[in-house]
């Protein structure tokens, strides 16, 4: 490396080292430093402080970033303290209540999922209008990775008798609408735009997506409509779509985080109601002398603009449980029966990332495969950071175990919800941990629909 002999003229003469180099920042008349190295010169009798001269640096320490900021009350380093004891107290004033608090909260976790389905079954389904794509080398393993996504969840869809045209597909959280897209795709009449007036797609997204796939469908004579609008002021039953021909509704969904379940759930199945006539307003009354208005072509009732199709059912992939909020939460009632509240629910909401966060630690011997799938997956659903600390008190197995039994007990509070409602539901495992570390499906029918059992059922795996 070549040393510079000399500044460059009207540049700084300070030199540094580093870089073996002088400074090339340039500098005021009459100076040979720049502000930054001018009081790196102690031989200088105008030495600056800062950038600024020194009959003005009173006045700029008052709002100076750089200034010495006074250390807060209990602050100290734990090299001046030899009992790290002492250090906790001063350093960390919490911690030391930290495992007596998370004993407590790990008894109630336990004492309320006695009595719980907390096993999830398998039940990795495919659908025939996937496999050409599935098996086209062109597609990268994440676009891989969400169609097999896709496949099992049309083929749970066709598995309850979903999957069937004369209905509204409403998407919640739909994104780019790919799931809707292949919807449309197993159930199109072999290019008979005739007959697609049987069959409508609602897809629900609050952010403004780019690269949507509603564009391909636009020529195909189905009703392909998008809403952009969050799911909490969202009411179906104002949607003109599904008032004209109240085709029933079929939920659906792909990674719905947190509290968006929640809020698809509860405007899926309160919203989308028949509104009893007897719950809405009385009509005003009136007097003798006023004529009654004339009804109009069409109006059958004070309701019948505002009802939608009933809920045929839903099939909704869950995700995110961390990012659940207690005022959105459908399940609040199953918790208050078991001597739960929002204080509980936020603690297992944020331990219930360990299922998913502490999987690297725990299996750090598996194949890079498995290792790249993992990465990719929390990319796609990051979960909260937990500081080491926790090590020292739970490994990361134990960790991942209690993290996934406060997913199936936030689970168990919808599906507790579900059956208020009248549904039937069933939480299952539709694809493989190696796609997706989120890889539980939430799916209801109304309660009067018959459900075949397991064994009964024909599995079409991946």
């Amino acid at each position: 490396m070549s040393v510079m002999a000399s500044p460059l003229p009207n540049r700084c003469n300070f030199f540094v080292e580093r870089k073996k180099r002088f400074c090339k920042m340039m500098v005021g008349k009459g100076q040979r430093f720049c502000g930054e190295h001018a009081n790196a010169v102690s031989s200088r009798t105008d030495a600056r402080i800062c950038t600024v001269a020194e009959d003005k640096l009173e006045k700029h320490l008052k709002k100076c970033n750089s200034r010495q900021k006074p250390k807060p009350v209990g602050f100290s380093h734990p090299s001046l303290h030899p009992s790290i004891n002492t250090f906790i107290h001063i350093y960390y004033p919490s911690i030391i209540h930290l495992w007596s608090e998370l004993e407590l909260l790990l008894e109630k976790l336990k004492k309320t999922s006695e009595g719980l389905r907390c096993e999830v079954e398998d039940n990795f389904l495919s659908h025939p209008a996937l496999q050409e794509e599935l098996v086209n080398p062109k597609n990268g393993d994440p676009a891989h990775k969400h169609l097999k996504q896709q496949a099992s969840i049309l083929g749970h869809l066709d598995e309850l008798g979903l999957l069937r045209r004369g209905r509204c597909f409403v998407e919640f959280g739909a994104g780019r609408g790919k799931l809707s897209h292949w919807i449309h795709e197993a159930l199109k009449n072999n290019g008979d735009l005739k007959g697609s007036e049987d069959l409508q797609l609602l897809l629900v997204e609050r952010s403004s997506i780019r690269f949507k796939v509603d564009g391909k469908h636009q020529d195909a004579g189905v009703q392909f409509e998008r809403l952009q609008v969050d799911i909490e002021h969202l009411d179906l039953s104002k949607v003109p779509l599904l008032q004209d021909k109240k085709f029933p509704l079929v939920g659906v969904g792909k990674h719905l985080c947190g509290a968006a379940t929640d809020l698809a759930l509860r405007c899926l199945l309160e919203t989308s109601r028949l509104r009893d006539p007897e719950t809405e307003p009385p009509q005003k009354r009136l007097k003798p002398s006023e004529p009654a208005a004339e009804a109009t072509p069409g109006d059958s009732g004070a309701c019948s603009g505002a009802s939608v199709g009933p809920v045929l059912g839903l099939a909704v992939a869950l995700c995110c449980h961390h990012r659940c909020e207690w005022r959105h939460f459908v399940g609040r009632q199953f918790f208050l029966e078991r001597g739960l509240g929002a204080a509980e629910f936020s603690a297992f909401c944020r331990m219930s990332s360990w299922a998913t966060c502490g999987v690297r630690a725990a299996n750090q011997d598996y194949s890079s495969h498995h290792s790249t799938n993992r990465e990719r997956a929390k990319e796609e659903h990051e979960p909260l950071d937990e500081t080491d600390t926790l090590n020292k008190f739970l490994s990361a197995v134990e960790r991942e175990k209690i993290g996934r039994l406060c997913k199936r007990l936030i689970d168990s509070g919808r599906c507790h919800f579900l059956k208020s409602q009248g549904f039937s539901s069933r939480l299952t495992c539709y694809t493989d941990q190696g796609v997706t570390l989120e890889n539980v499906l939430l799916t209801a029918v109304p309660s009067s629909s018959s459900i075949s059992s397991p064994e009964t059922r024909t599995r079409t795996h991946v």
